[in-house]
């Protein structure tokens, strides 16, 4: 396992895993952006705003030097938001990581690129994909904090990296699988958010179970379809970062993207939305990147689709509802 590792990015998950990590005895150092939140977190050992509820161990080292919180480091868990990893990794670009492996938390795809972060470290840093390996599940840092039972699958073209991820991230409380598709695992974690601000907007236009059962599984779908022409493996869909995911972040009041879609259905604007907010609700820009990614790839995806226009177009969201219920009569299994 190792037993040196460097988070960047100290929001509410990055230090949910410092603290899982620290309880393996691992040696935790972790990088924060911002000067005062840093010294918030390095003083108080918790922060108000992210993760109250948490006191992180004294042994764990919370730095605002970048460089310096690399020192010693065998592992990187990256844990700042996916449309910001670019920029962290660009001031990186001429540290040698020939040594050095990376574990993506983040659930985005790039905008602009449409790349996944796997590929956004690949490509930032030019770091062979054996070295690269993401972990995704159903797993709110405020239920992993405090050791509530939470299962998530760590994905890499390398078992060996699967492996030691697994043993390193393991505790009595969090179970780590193992995965072979990382891009089923990295599109199942980011699209599903975007299903996620649907069942908010769902809940509160204060539509029914009907509504909201219908949802996930229509939206499960397109996900899958979107996932199988981009090479990923129809299984993982079924798997912890697919449904699993799903399921919890579209049904939790942890959610920030249902958080964001209950107010867009209770008709406030999404500008005072995302202002009232002290943490990211990754679906909103991963909206406009699935939007892209449908079309790149002709793929129909149409709750994508009347979420792209709720957000951006300032379609009304009973309207978007009424017109995904329009659509052409299709098939859902036949043999």
């Amino acid at each position: 396992m190792f037993k040196n590792i460097t988070i960047l990015g100290a929001g509410s998950w990055g230090m949910a895993i410092a603290k899982v990590l620290q309880s393996n005895n691992t040696n935790v150092t972790m990088w924060e952006f911002n000067k005062d939140d840093c010294e918030i977190i390095r003083t108080q050992r918790c922060h108000p705003k992210k993760l109250a509820m948490i006191q992180l161990d004294a042994s764990i080292k919370i730095t605002n030097d970048l460089h310096a919180s690399l020192k010693n480091a065998e592992l990187v868990v990256l844990a700042v938001p996916s449309q910001l990893l670019r920029r962290v990794l660009q001031d990186l670009k001429e540290v040698n990581f020939s040594n050095i492996a990376f574990v993506n938390l983040a659930k985005g795809i790039e905008i602009g690129t449409l790349k996944r972060m796997s590929e956004v470290v690949h490509d930032a840093l030019k770091v062979p994909y054996l070295q690269i390996a993401t972990l995704s599940g159903p797993s709110h840092a405020e239920e992993v904090a405090t050791d509530i039972p939470t299962a998530i699958v760590a994905a890499s073209a390398s078992t060996k990296l699967t492996k030691k991820i697994q043993q390193s991230f393991s505790t009595d409380t969090l179970r780590v699988y193992e995965s072979g598709d990382l891009i089923g695992v990295e599109l199942g974690g980011s699209l599903k958010n975007i299903i996620a601000i649907a069942a908010g907007i769902s809940a509160g236009l204060n539509m029914g179970d009907n509504t909201m059962g219908a949802l996930l599984t229509r939206g499960l779908a397109e996900i899958t379809r979107l996932g199988m022409a981009m090479h990923a493996k129809s299984d993982t869909f079924a798997g912890l970062s697919g449904v699993g995911d799903l399921v919890t972040t579209c049904m939790s009041k942890h959610s920030r993207n249902r958080f964001v879609g209950e107010h867009i259905g209770r008709g406030e604007k999404l500008d005072e939305i995302i202002a009232s907010m002290s943490m990211v609700a990754e679906g909103v820009q991963t909206t406009k990147s699935g939007f892209e990614l449908a079309k790149k790839y002709n793929v129909e995806m149409p709750i994508t689709f009347e979420v792209y226009e709720v957000l951006f177009n300032n379609k009304p969201p009973d309207i978007a509802i009424k017109d995904l219920m329009k659509r052409d009569l299709k098939t859902e299994v036949w043999q």
